[in-house]
């Protein structure tokens, strides 16, 4: 080797062996999609989630209000989403609802089966109460379900779900033996509403809502344990804990520490005091798991500015997606439409199929496509 080659082994040398603690530090923290569904607590748990990730040496992105159970749960599957939060009772009446779960040692093993882990609980069951406002109960001394049977003139409004549902009000009522036959379904935050204003005096809640503590109410003892557990977890594949077994344990960390008394808090800064489900998160996770975490400035952007922010990102986005599926559908149907007018039998299978199509709800189709395509505007385009 000549003195020009030397040199350049020399200096090829010193950069090859200063560059790997940069490029390692960077390979070490891995990355992981947080998933969350379309509803506030969900939004906090994975913020919640996601912040406890980054202090734990992770790169963690949160894909809010992702949708439905089913969505999340197909997006976990697939390994579109790494983790998101979830609840035991939706597991196992929704999600594994075939399966005849008895108990956790069944629904860890049924997970199993299809790559997914669970954590423990992390801390409060979100199950259903019926509640009154306080004032209202103290009058009647009532505390339990039991206590309504003594009162059959009560004003009752529920949900319109929870009074078809197995496990709402026709098997409450079943339980109890209540006696009350003037129930009417409303929306509910109109049940709130109604109970703040006299017009009812019961409703359906569950047990994290923010309103019970900004109307004041008074959440019902389930004394005979009718309503099933809906204990909050995580899950998440099981291959992270391969392959970021250190941000997983940090993750994990949030079992047993947040109470129904704090998510309900957090519900409420979110939902009643105006904060960012971001900026909520990150006060639970300072004040109470000692992380120092900072919320991006983004994430602290007043309320109205937030807003106007998400309607222009989302007016954006639709345009976009409504201009290439509507674009792609007329490439489809004008070719379709000539061959069909000349060929009456083709034509009539392209409508009735076109027909049938039409009639499946955009959800259940998402279902189907998110599997194949993975999340993003593909699904929604097609």
């Amino acid at each position: 080797m000549n003195r020009r080659g030397l040199c350049c082994a020399i200096v090829a040398g010193a950069v090859v062996s200063a560059a790997p603690p940069v490029c390692a530090e960077a390979a070490e923290r891995p990355r992981l999609r947080v998933a969350s569904k379309a509803f506030t607590e969900s939004v906090i748990l994975g913020e919640i989630v996601r912040f406890t990730a980054e202090a734990s040496g992770g790169e963690a992105e949160h894909i809010a209000h992702l949708g439905g159970t089913r969505l999340a749960w197909e997006a976990l599957v697939s390994g579109d989403v790494d983790l998101y939060p979830d609840y035991t009772g939706t597991i196992t009446q929704e999600i594994l609802a075939n399966f005849d779960i008895k108990n956790d040692a069944e629904l860890r093993a049924a997970l199993g089966e299809r790559g997914i882990a669970m954590s423990r609980p992390l801390g409060f069951n979100n199950t259903y109460v019926l509640g009154m406002r306080e004032a209202r109960a103290a009058e009647l001394g009532i505390e339990t379900i039991s206590d309504l049977a003594a009162h059959p003139d009560l004003k009752i409004g529920f949900s319109s779900e929870f009074v078809d549902r197995a496990d709402g009000w026709p098997g409450l009522q079943k339980a109890y033996g209540l006696p009350h036959q003037d129930v009417r379904g409303l929306n509910h935050d109109l049940a709130y509403q109604g109970l703040e204003s006299g017009a009812i005096d019961v409703t359906d809640m569950y047990q994290t809502d923010a309103e019970i503590e900004q109307y004041g109410l008074r959440p019902l003892v389930d004394d005979r344990n009718f309503f099933p557990e809906y204990q909050a977890v995580l899950l998440y594949r099981r291959e992270l804990a391969e392959r970021a077994p250190e941000v997983l344990a940090g993750i994990l960390r949030l079992e047993d520490r947040i109470s129904a008394a704090q998510m309900r808090r957090l519900n409420a800064n979110a939902k009643i005091r105006g904060k960012t489900a971001a900026a909520a998160a990150a006060e639970f996770v300072r004040d109470e798991m000692g992380l120092d975490v900072t919320v991006p400035a983004d994430d602290e952007v007043s309320e109205f500015r937030r807003v106007a922010r998400s309607i222009w990102t989302h007016t954006l986005q639709h345009l976009f997606l409504t201009s290439v599926s509507l674009f792609a559908a007329i490439v489809v149907a004008i070719p379709l439409g000539i061959v069909s007018a000349k060929r009456r039998l083709f034509g009539q299978a392209v409508l009735g199929t076109v027909g049938i199509v039409q009639t499946v709800p955009s959800l259940a189709l998402f279902v189907f496509l998110i599997p194949l395509l993975g999340i993003g505007p593909g699904p929604a385009i097609v």
